[in-house]
Formats: structure tokens, sequence, C-alpha cells
């Protein structure tokens, strides 16, 4: 069964402007916890003295999640991780021909050395640790750099290598710059040497194919997938969380090992408290998500909501909805009177006339035509032409 690995509390808190206090985090780690994802990245010490605050507490939370923190691949930044009390540690260094040669200034085998290094110290500091490497950029670098870099960091400890997108550059589409083709060489070429780590994904969707790109990951075989809530992130963030679950779900994965119900009050406090609106059009959780509008459409889903559907929204704990609009026609105002109680307006069939006039005046002012609160306006407004 794959395994997810959240990282709004790290990766989504690098989203420009975004800060969350650590009762904010905690209660966040709650929801995360609630909903079962594996792994909650919590956040890098080393950053501010708050953030490793926020991660011991959460630590000390009592969660069935494994609580990870991420680090520079350095001795001082990782003992910092280890203060925390973590299960799970993170370390990165790229070792990309370019930022080898014009950031670090220093070849392949330096570079190897410093990571085994590292991750020696942390396994020696904690035995149990959970730890996982990840070869930045890894989809612009060398393959035979990273299995390079990848063999001597299992070897020296590390559980798990996290193929990283970081600047959103795999293509599921390109056999040479896939996911599928990452996941696929790395863990058949590691395989060679006698050596199973768990191959985990990082995808940015700076070009829209952060999801495709995760999900053709899914399909080469990965064992772990990192999101964010409302995809949240460096730039365009990397793969939302409710999108990757309910497309796993699509394609096999139980249903039962999510509690999908805890993802709206997550999405809305993540939401209200990054200051970032949930856009109404945003896939699962926008507010539009499971709502019709067409007439046509209206009118097929009062006799099978999947007719216009391949969600179930029940496992969302939500229900598909109509909007009233320029586009409604007579199906629409029917269901919207019985769903406020007022089908006996239906025996007057000028009346539900006159009320769709009204309704698509109003939508033409851009006004928006809530069912409980606007549509009894319009109604009595509507009953007064007739009195």
């Amino acid at each position: 069964m794959i395994k997810i690995l959240d990282s709004t509390l790290r990766e989504g808190e690098q989203t420009p402007g975004v800060y969350f206090s650590p009762d904010k985090k905690m209660r966040i780690a709650e929801f995360l916890d609630q909903i079962g994802v594996d792994i909650i990245e919590a956040g890098n010490p080393a950053v501010d003295s708050e953030i490793a605050l926020a991660i011991t507490k959460i630590v000390q939370g009592g969660f069935k999640s494994k609580i990870g923190a991420h680090s520079l691949c350095n001795i001082d930044n990782v003992q910092k991780v280890l203060d925390c009390g973590v299960d799970f540690l993170g370390v990165f260094f790229s070792v990309s021909q370019k930022r080898l040669d014009e950031d670090y200034h220093i070849n392949l085998e330096t570079a190897i050395e410093k990571i085994i290094k590292v991750v020696s110290f942390a396994r020696e500091k904690n035995p149990n640790l959970l730890i996982r490497y990840t070869p930045e950029d890894a989809v612009r670098s060398p393959m035979k750099n990273i299995i390079a870099a990848a063999s001597a960091a299992v070897q020296a400890g590390v559980n798990i290598i996290s193929i990283a997108d970081t600047t959103g550059y795999s293509n599921p589409f390109d056999p040479q710059r896939s996911m599928y083709f990452y996941v696929k060489t790395l863990k058949e070429e590691l395989k060679k040497q006698n050596l199973h780590p768990q191959i985990e994904v990082h995808c940015h969707n700076d070009k829209g194919l952060a999801l495709a790109n995760a999900l053709d990951a899914y399909r080469g075989g990965a064992d772990i997938i990192d999101v964010t809530t409302m995809g949240l992130g460096e730039r365009a963030g990397i793969v939302d969380l409710a999108q990757l679950l309910i497309n796993l779900i699509d394609m096999g994965e139980d249903e039962k090992s999510w509690q999908l119900e805890y993802l709206q009050d997550l999405y809305k406090f993540v939401s209200e408290n990054c200051y970032i609106p949930l856009p109404p059009h945003q896939p699962i959780m926008g507010s539009h998500a499971f709502t019709h509008y067409a007439g046509v459409h209206v009118k097929a889903i009062a006799k099978n909501q999947m007719l216009y559907q391949s969600i179930h929204p029940e496992i969302l704990g939500i229900k598909s909805k109509f909007s009233l609009g320029i586009q409604s026609g007579y199906a629409a105002i029917e269901m919207s009177l019985k769903q406020i109680g007022r089908e006996d307006l239906l025996n007057n069939q000028d009346l539900v006339i006159k009320i769709i006039t009204e309704v698509k005046l109003m939508a033409k002012q851009g006004n928006s035509i809530d069912i409980e609160t606007e549509l009894p306006l319009i109604i009595e407004k509507s009953l007064k032409h007739y009195s």
C-alpha cells in the first residue's frame, strides 16, 4: 500500500507569506493524523527556534502518524532535528553536475563522502530513526550520480530515497524524464546491489503536472508520495493532498485507508490560517467541485447524480448540490422550491416562470443566488406580482 507524507507544515510554510503558529501547527497535525497520513513532515528546526518548539510539541502529541523533520546535509542541522525527538529525518543534497560545479564547487566523490558522514552520524545517534536522503533536483541530475549517491546513502543507513522534481521539470509523456522512468530505474539499479530502500517522490507543480507526475511515479512502484494541503509550497507548490487521495482510490487503493471526511475541516482551517482563499473551482475541495449549474446537468442529476459526476462526494462527507443563475431552468427551480419546502408553488406554472425570470435578472447583475437565503426573497418579490 502507498504511503502519504504530508509536508504542509514544512513545504507548505515555504509558500510566500504563509506562517502557522505552533498551536495552529498542532491543530493541522491533528487533522492530518485523523485523515491517516503516514508521515507528517513538521518543519526544519534549524530555520527558527519556534519551528523547533512546534516540532517537539507535535512529536509529543501521541499521534499515530510518524513525525518527521527536514534538514540540510550537515551534522549541526541534523542534531537540531534529533533534539526534537522525531521518528523521521529527511536530509537533502543535490548531486546534479551543475550544482556540484557551480554551487558547491566539489566533485561527486566529495559530495558522497559528505552524505555518508551525515547519515552515519544520524544512524549512530538513533538506530531506530527512519532516514530519508533526497538527491535534490533528481530529474535534472545524471542518473549515474543519483545511483551512486543513493547506493552510498543506503549503505550508510538510509531507509528511503526521495526522487525530487525540485523545479517541476518531469513530464509523464517524456520517457527520459518521467517519474515512472526514475522510480523504475532507481529501484532496479539498487536491487542489483541488493539494496531495497523505499522510494519516495516529491513533485513540484511549476508546469501544472505535479499530480500527473505523482500518479506516474505510483504506476512505477513508488512507495511514498509527498503532498501538502491545498498544494501549498515553493512557487506553484506541490501535489495537493485531497486530489492525490481521490485519484489513488480511483486507481485501486482502498478508500478505507483514509478518513476523508476530515478533509473539509482541514482545508477550511489551513485556508483561513494562511489567508489564501480556496478557489471555488479547485478539484475535490472547491465549493463548486460538486455543484451543478447548467439546466441539462441539474435535470439529469435529479435522477442520478452520477450522470454528471465521476466521484461520489459522500466519501468526503458531503453531498452534491446545484446553483441558481442564468443557466437555470424549470428543473432547477422545481428542485430548489422542494429544498426550501415551497413545493406548493409548483401548482402555479406562471409563478414558477416568473421566479425563473427573476433569478436570471438577478444573475445578470453579477449576484450569486443562494437557495436558502436569496430564493425566498425572489419568491416574495414574484408573489407581489400576483397580489
